[in-house]
């Protein structure tokens, strides 16, 4: 009896997972960034190099433990970086965006 007390708060957390695994990435909600409903796994691969977007914090802590699923799922350096992420000024973006039309119209 006294291992299934212990092992159980285990068991829990790994069927916990499980679950949140498969539906985390059903979630919807309205992105303030683009002005339409997004999934949670597009949240996961939205942002620079295929990471998650810097705003996925702010925007999905109401609907469920964002942060627990990412610090599961995520590799603790990108984890980290996440935690810490800023936007980019918006002077910065549209000049990227600039950038990128010039060269693909070349």
């Amino acid at each position: 009896m006294y291992l299934l007390i212990v092992y159980r708060p285990i068991l829990v957390l790994l069927i916990w997972g499980a679950i949140m695994k498969n539906t985390a990435n059903k979630l919807m909600r309205r992105c303030p960034r683009l002005g339409n409903t997004v999934s949670f796994h597009y949240c996961k691969i939205c942002g620079d190099q295929q990471q998650p977007c810097f705003k996925i914090l702010d925007c999905w802590w109401e609907h469920f433990d964002v942060v627990r699923y990412l610090k599961d799922h995520l590799p603790v350096d990108q984890f980290n970086q996440l935690m810490v992420a800023q936007p980019k000024p918006k002077i910065n973006s549209l000049v990227e965006l600039i950038d990128l039309a010039k060269k693909r119209n070349e």
